[in-house]
């Protein structure tokens, strides 16, 4: 049993090594390949908790056997034990966290839906024009069309009333 146990721990340490030495490589090289194989909903069975618990699996063993007086299947019942409490903590406390933390700053054309613009190139009755948005902490420039039938002048503020083929449509937006 001494040699499961050094073999959980040898490899667990082995696999983070590699990963902190080559992850980006490796990432860079099997770029997508995995992807099909992701199981977002499933968070506990990341690599870092099920690896986690292997190595504190054998660690644990290992410290065990060779350091108490406890017999062969006390000692594996105990390291199970521990390598699930270790595995429930890192889940807890980095796992979890760091997707609740998750953010990005894309957005798609639809979330523009709704919000206030300003025309930045002058919007004609049949055509085409440019508002500026804010998105995030930055702006952007966006393609614009008309849904009134007047032309909408530079500074303007508008709201954008629909998207279409990744155009912003926009009518005018009036304070009462």
């Amino acid at each position: 049993m001494l040699d499961i146990y050094w073999i959980c721990l040898i490899g667990g340490v082995l696999f983070a090594l590699v990963t902190i030495i080559f992850g980006d490589i490796l990432g860079d090289i099997f770029g997508g390949f995995f992807d099909a194989l992701t199981m977002d909903h499933l968070d506990f069975l990341q690599p870092m908790v099920l690896v986690g618990g292997i190595t504190v699996f054998g660690g644990s063993g290992i410290m065990l056997g060779q350091y108490t007086s406890l017999e062969r299947i006390p000692v594996v019942i105990t390291s199970v034990i521990i390598s699930m409490a270790a595995s429930v903590l890192v889940y807890f406390s980095y796992v979890r966290p760091m997707k609740n933390c998750e953010n990005s700053t894309s957005y798609s054309i639809k979330d523009l839906v709704g919000k206030i613009g300003e025309v930045s190139v002058p919007i004609p009755v049949k055509g085409y024009g440019e508002v500026v948005m804010k998105v995030g902490a930055g702006n952007t420039n966006q393609i614009a069309g008309n849904l009134e039938e007047v032309e909408i002048p530079a500074g303007t503020r508008v709201v954008v009333g629909e998207t279409k083929e990744g155009i912003l449509f926009v009518f005018r937006y009036e304070i009462d």
